[in-house]
C-alpha cells in the first residue's frame, strides 16, 4: 500500500482544519507545544531561574594539544563576586566520561587533546564577573605538535593512554577472489557537519538537601546523564536527579556533558544554585560533530551492470575521544555497499584519535558517509557502462529476503525498487525562464553575478539507508505508565521530546486505545523509570511500545468488569469516541461512566528482538531492522562561478505506516533540509586542529532561502511486523540520502568528479566552455 501524491506534500498541506482534526493513530494531531513554542513562551533551560542564582563559565584550551605544566587559579579565586573555582583537582568520583566511552576527562589535568576542552569552572554572581575569572585562571602549556591527520594517527605517537585506533572493523563477504569486467574506483572525503542547534546549551544545578544536586538540563538520554554526573560527583544515582527541560533542536547528542558536570560540581561545592548559559562559540568548541571521513571504493561489475564485489577503506576522524565513534563505524562499514546486492564485499573500517574536534552521534552517522561515496560509484559504473544512472541502481538493488554484507538477512520490507521508480517517474520541474524578473532562480540569489548562459541543470539520483534502535546487541528497552482518573488519561515515560513528535505519538496511542480525549503527558526527569535516548527512530518504537502496551492494560482493567458483567469476552467491546460498545448493539456506555470515579493505571515495558555484536569478520545479525529512501536531485550549476542551486528534490520512502501525517511531512522535510547543508554548505573548518570562525557567520547554514522545493513522491506503507504499530523512523534516512543524490546531480551538470562534500566551488567549474 502506497501513499502518493502528484505535487510538493507540505506541512501545511498535510494538516486538517483543527475543527476536523481526529484523534488516534493515523491522525493530524497537533503537537500539544506548538502554540507556546510559536509564541515564544516555551520554556528552555535558558529560560531558568532560581532564588540565590550564581552564573557558571568554563575556562577552556586554545591549543588543540599541549602538555599542562601548571594551573593557578588563585588570581580568579580572589576576584570579588566569585565563589567557587573547580578544576580536575575538585573532581570527587570519576574523572572521566562519555556516550559510547569514558575517555573523556571531565577538566583536563595533564594534557589538552582537542581545542575548546575544559580546564576549569567558574561560580559567580553575575556571569560578567565568571567569564573574567575564568579568563583570569593561568595555564602553563607546554604547546605539542597536533595531529589532525587521521592517517597520520596510526603511526603518530599515542595521544591517549587507550592509544589512537579506536576500532577496526574488517568485513569479509564472499569470494575475495572474485572480479568483475568493468571496475571503477575513487577517493572520497566528507566534511565536518555540526548538529548546529537553534538553542546553545544552557543548564541549572540546584543543589538538594541530601547533599545532593538535580541537573536542569535539555539532556535527549536521562538516566545515562545522570549515572555519569553520579559517577564523576562520587554520588549514589539516587541523589542525582535530571530534569529535562525544553529542548531546542536536536539532530545529535543534545547536551555535551562537558557542559553538565561542572554546573553540577559548581552547585555542590557552592551550596547555591548554578547557570551556565553557552556561547554560540562555546557551542562550537563543546559538543560533538559529524565524523569527517576518508573513504576509498573500487567497484567490480560485470558487462550487465550487476555488481560483483566491493572493496573499500573507511577512515572515521573521531577527534580526541571515542564518544559514539564504535558505533559509528559499525555502521559505515555494514552499509558500505547500500541498498545494493553485492555478493562479494570486503570493506576495511578504522576509527581513529587525532587532536581534530571531537566527534559522535549526528543524525545518520557512519550511513550517510558511505551513502555518498557508494552513490558515486554507482554513477561512475553508469557512465563507464553508458547505462542510465537509475536503470543501473534498479539492476541491482535489494529486496526483502536479501542478504546484507554482514550476513544479516533483510526480514522487514525493502521496497527499495519501487522508491527508485516512483522518483524517477515523477516529472521533472520545468526550466528557469531567462528573463531579469526570474533572475532569483540562477544560482547565486538575486544579487549572484552569474549569466543565464553559464547555467547547466544536472539531474542525479540517491538510493540510502539506514538502522533503527541500537545495534551489535545494545539492550534497547523503555517504560511507561498510563494513568486514568476523571476521564483525564497521564502518560509517564522518560522519552524526550526533541521535536521528533513523541508527545504527540504518545496522546495519539491512547486517544485510540482508550477513547479518551484528554490526554498529558507528563514532565520528564530520572525519577521516572529509564526509556533510553532519542535516537534513530527509538522512541517510536521502543516507548511508544511501551506506552500502547501500558496503554492496552488499562483498557483491559476498563472493560473486564463489564465484559463479565454481560458475559462476554473483552475482545468483543470496543472502544469509539469515548463510548465503550458490544459487538451485538447490547451494551453501550461512555468511558466516563464506566469508569465510576476509579482510577485506573498499568506500567509496561518494551524490547524489541536482542541483536549480536559483529564478529572478528564483521558478520553478524547487528540491527533490529531497517529503513530506505530514494531521492531525485535536480541543480542548477553556474559552470563558471561554481554556484549551485538545487531546484528540486523528489522523494520517495519507506515509512512503515503513517502515524501522523504532519509530523511525517515536518521531519522529512526538516531531515533533507539538514542534507543540503552538508551537500553545498556546512563544514567546521579547522586548521591544524583549531576550529576557524566557531560561530554561525562562518558556519554556513542553509536557511529558507536555500531550501528547494521538496516533493515527496510517494510513502510507502508496507508494515514491518515486529515494530509496534508497523512504523519505521523517518528522519535520519533523508539526511543520509539527500547529499549523495544533490552530488549525483552536480556530477551531471558539470562532468565533474564531485568526491568531496560539501561541495566547494571549484568543483562545480568548468573551463573551456
Amino acid at each position: 500500500m502506497s501513499n502518493e501524491a502528484a505535487t510538493a506534500t507540505t506541512a501545511a498541506e498535510a494538516a486538517p482544519a483543527p475543527e476536523s482534526i481526529p484523534h488516534g493513530l493515523g491522525a493530524a494531531l497537533p503537537a500539544a507545544d506548538a502554540r507556546a513554542k510559536t509564541e515564544g513562551t516555551f520554556p528552555y533551560a535558558a529560560d531558568l531561574w532560581a532564588e540565590g542564582l550564581l552564573w557558571a563559565a568554563v575556562l577552556r584550551s586554545p591549543h588543540p594539544h599541549a602538555r599542562i605544566v601548571s594551573i593557578d587559579t588563585s588570581h580568579a579565586r580572589e576576584m570579588p563576586g566569585v565563589r567557587a573555582v573547580v578544576t580536575h583537582e575538585d573532581v570527587p568520583g570519576r574523572p572521566v566520561h562519555g556516550r559510547g566511552k569514558a575517555d573523556r576527562p571531565v577538566f583536563a589535568s595533564e594534557v589538552v587533546r582537542h581545542h575548546g576542552e575544559p580546564l576549569a569552572a567558574v561560580a559567580a554572581d553575575h556571569p560578567d564577573t565568571a567569564r573574567m575569572a575564568a579568563a583570569a585562571v593561568i595555564v602553563e602549556y607546554e604547546v605539542l605538535d597536533p595531529v589532525t591527520d587521521p592517517e597520520q594517527a596510526f603511526e603518530a605517537e599515542p595521544l591517549h593512554p587507550d592509544g589512537n585506533l579506536i576500532r577496526h572493523i574488517p568485513l569479509r563477504h564472499g569470494d575475495p577472489d572474485a572480479a568483475g569486467e568493468i571496475v571503477v574506483e575513487g577517493l572520497y572525503r566528507i566534511g565536518r557537519q555540526d548538529p548546529a542547534p537553534i538553542g546553545a546549551e544552557a543548564g541549572l544545578a540546584v543543589p538538594r538537601p541530601d547533599g545532593g544536586v538535580e541537573l536542569y538540563v535539555a539532556s535527549t538520554d536521562p538516566h545515562t546523564d545522570r549515572d555519569t554526573a553520579a559517577a564523576c560527583y562520587g554520588l549514589e544515582p539516587e541523589r542525582v536527579k535530571v530534569v529535562v527541560t525544553g529542548v531546542p533542536g536536536a539532530t545529535a547528542d543534545r547536551e555535551d556533558q562537558g557542559f553538565q558536570l561542572p554546573l553540577g560540581l559548581l552547585a555542590l561545592k557552592t551550596g547555591c544554585p548554578v547557570k551556565l548559559t553557552a556561547t554560540r562559540e562555546e557551542s562550537f568548541l563543546g559538543h560533538v560533530h559529524r565524523h569527517p571521513t576518508l573513504l576509498r571504493y573500487r567497484h567490480h561489475a560485470d558487462a550487465d551492470g550487476k555488481l560483483v564485489k566491493v572493496e573499500a577503506q573507511i577512515l572515521l576522524d573521531a577527534g580526541a575521544y571515542a564518544d559514539t565513534s564504535s558505533e559509528a563505524l559499525a555502521a559505515a562499514v555494514s552499509f558500505a555497499c547500500g541498498p545494493y546486492v553485492v555478493p562479494n564485499a570486503f570493506i576495511e573500517g578504522w576509527a581513529v584519535r587525532t587532536n581534530n574536534p571531537p566527534s559522535g552521534h549526528v543524525r545518520g552517522e557512519g550511513a550517510l558517509q558511505v551513502c555518498a561515496a557508494y552513490e558515486a560509484q554507482m554513477d561512475k559504473l553508469a557512465k563507464k557502462l553508458g547505462v542510465d544512472p537509475a536503470e543501473l541502481r534498479l539492476r541491482n538493488v535489494m529486496a526483502t529476503g536479501d542478504v546484507l554484507p554482514t550476513g544479516q538477512t533483510v526480514t522487514c520490507p525493502a521496497p527499495v525498487a519501487e522508491l527508485l521508480q516512483a522518483v524517477r517517474d515523477f516529472p521533472l520541474p520545468t526550466l528557469p525562464k531567462d528573463t531579469p524578473e526570474d533572475e532569483w532562480l540562477l544560482p547565486g540569489g538575486p544579487e549572484g553575478a552569474g549569466e543565464p548562459g553559464a547555467v547547466r541543470r544536472g539531474v542525479g539520483y540517491g538510493l540510502g539507508m539506514v538502522h533503527m534502535l541500537g545495534a551489535e546487541g545494545t539492550d534497547e528497552v523503555s517504560t511507561a505508565t498510563v494513568r486514568v482518573q476523571d476521564g483525564v488519561a497521564t502518560v509517564l515515560c522518560a522519552a524526550v521530546e526533541t521535536g521528533q513528535g513523541f508527545t504527540t505519538l504518545a496522546r495519539q496511542i491512547v486517544q485510540e486505545t482508550l477513547g479518551i480525549d484528554e490526554v498529558h503527558v507528563a514532565p520528564v526527569d530520572t525519577d521516572q523509570p529509564p526509556a533510553g535516548p532519542g535516537s534513530r527512530g527509538r522512541h517510536t518504537w521502543v516507548s511508544g511500545g511501551a506506552v500502547e502496551r501500558a496503554a492496552k492494560m488499562v483498557r483491559t482493567q476498563l472493560l473486564q468488569p463489564l465484559a463479565h458483567k454481560f458475559g462476554m469476552s473483552t475482545e468483543l467491546l470496543q472502544i469509539t469516541d469515548g463510548k465503550i460498545t458490544s459487538y451485538d448493539g447490547v451494551l453501550s456506555t461512555t468511558v466516563t461512566e464506566a469508569m465510576d470515579g476509579k482510577e485506573l493505571w498499568a506500567t509496561a515495558q518494551c524490547r524489541p528482538h536482542p541483536t549480536e555484536p559483529l564478529d572478528e569478520t564483521g558478520q553478524g545479525d547487528a540491527f533490529v531492522g531497517l529503513a530506505f529512501c530514494a531521492i531525485r536531485a535536480v541543480v542548477d550549476v553556474d559552470i563558471e562561478l561554481g554556484s549551485v542551486r538545487v531546484v528540486e528534490l523528489a522523494l520517495a520512502q519507506d515509512v512503515g505506516r503513517i502515524l501522523n501525517p504532519t509530523q511525517l511531512v515536518a521531519r522529512i522535510e526538516g531531515a533533507v533540509t539538514q542534507g543540503l547543508g552538508i551537500a553545498l554548505t556546512e563544514n567546521l573548518r579547522s586548521a591544524r586542529g583549531l576550529i576557524r570562525h566557531p560561530d554561525l557567520t562562518g558556519y554556513a547554514l542553509p536557511t529558507a532561502l536555500d531550501a528547494p522545493e521538496i516533493r515527496i513522491v510517494k510513502l510507502v506503507e508496507e508494515r514491518d511486523v515486529v515494530a509496534p504499530f508497523g512504523a519505521k523512523a523517518v528522519s535520519a534516512v533523508p539526511v543520509v540520502t539527500s547529499p549523495a543524490a544533490i552530488a549525483a546531480a552536480v556530477r551531471a551538470a558539470t562532468g565533474r568528479p564531485v568526491n568531496r562534500l560539501p561541495i566547494r566551488p571549484q568543483a562545480a567549474v568548468v573551463t573551456g566552455q
